[in-house]
């Protein structure tokens, strides 16, 4: 009878505490996973460093030495920001995300794709915020998607920066698609489980150099690779790549051996501008001065702090209206912000922020727009 009791009495305590070690055991793992992702997605502290060579000849000075470097900047890694910083900014990215808090995220709009689906009025243009800098735009007759990103985390796993909004539009609605522009190889713009899911035979895949390859092994194409200040043509638009200032890496040892850029499209009738992800450079003027005036600019707003960290690789809201200015845009449209938690500023700010740098250049919110996610609006 002993040996029948002792196990009756033991059960309930045992259970409960074996579930609770396991549920530490895999918050833990979860975290050590979310670190490795931050490490490999978000982190410029831990890069690598840069091989620079001056043996590039003929070829154009952000060629480096088997790598890409930055233009009118010294050639380098990013910048080696120091534990002191880079440790306590990495645990605050895990624990947000294992927290899940969309508090001040965007608000979301219902689209159905409808209205897409039936093209711009009188050979109009249209543009659509999925959610960070996923934009659907229409305009001269062509479809196309910046840096879609359909996937609910911005990482190589099922864990790190989470989507705290779900896409504006479901990539199921979305009308046929004639091209993608990819700006740069972070997880949070080249999605490649959302371009497999786009990738038809048909729609063509713009990336800078170096990012073809990555496309080509998941059978993702056709696929056109661009330098920058290359362009293509696609019906009646011409597609330039152009100068941004970022830097590019997918796992721990591949550090700037991908190029970014940004994007311009073109027409005899209208000019659209994508930055992609880029800091402050003297580059926004010399896009403006060959292919502008535009009249819709995407700007990045988001994931400018902590500065130390963040000023070498993105705009904060003034910056990002001076970058329209430079460019000549007559309309710009805020991206990259509130729906994945990539730094340290409240969600709720970039767009304030904005809204404020636009009325002191003394611009208003008619030349400036902050979007709801999944909101359509004609330009």
């Amino acid at each position: 009878m002993f040996q029948f009791v002792k196990p009756a009495v033991r059960v309930p305590e045992t259970r409960p505490r074996a579930a609770a070690l396991a549920a530490v055991r895999a918050g833990a793992r979860s975290a050590v996973v979310a670190i490795v992702v931050v490490c490999q997605v978000l982190m410029p502290t831990f890069a690598e460093p840069t091989e620079v060579g001056g043996g590039a000849g003929e070829l154009p000075a952000h060629h480096g030495d088997g790598r890409f470097v930055n233009p009118g900047v010294d050639p380098g890694p990013p910048p080696n920001v120091g534990p002191v910083i880079g440790l306590p900014f990495l645990f605050r990215r895990v624990a947000v995300t294992l927290a899940g808090d969309a508090t001040g995220a965007p608000r979301r709009i219902a689209n159905d794709g409808r209205a897409l689906a039936a093209g711009p009025a009188d050979d109009g243009a249209t543009v659509t915020w999925v959610g960070h800098s996923t934009l659907v735009v229409q305009m001269d007759g062509v479809t196309f998607l910046t840096d879609p990103t359909w996937s609910p985390t911005a990482s190589p796993l099922p864990v790190g920066p989470r989507r705290f909004v779900e896409p504006g539009l479901a990539i199921d609605a979305l009308p046929p698609i004639d091209f993608v522009v990819v700006s740069h190889n972070h997880y949070d713009h080249l999605d490649l489980d959302t371009l497999r899911r786009l990738s038809n035979g048909t729609t063509r895949f713009f990336v800078p150099l170096g990012n073809g390859a990555l496309l080509d092994g998941e059978g993702i194409g056709p696929v056109v690779e661009l330098d920058w200040w290359q362009s293509a043509t696609v019906g009646a638009v011409e597609v330039h790549c152009v100068p941004a200032l970022h830097w590019s890496r997918r796992g721990l040892f591949d550090t700037n051996r991908a190029l970014w850029s940004g994007w311009a499209v073109t027409s005899p009738q209208r000019r659209f501008y994508f930055a992609g992800d880029t800091a402050a450079f003297d580059g926004f003027a010399e896009i403006g001065e060959r292919l502008g005036p535009f009249d819709l600019a995407a700007v990045p707003i988001g994931a400018y702090s902590p500065v130390e960290m963040m000023k070498s690789s993105h705009l904060d809201p003034e910056q990002a209206v001076d970058a329209v200015l430079a460019v000549g845009a007559r309309r710009s449209l805020a991206v990259h912000y509130g729906t994945f938690d990539l730094s340290d500023e409240p969600l709720d700010e970039p767009p304030r922020r904005f809204r404020a740098a636009s009325q002191a250049a003394g611009r208003s919110a008619l030349d400036d727009w902050l979007f709801d996610v999944g909101e359509t609006r004609p330009w």
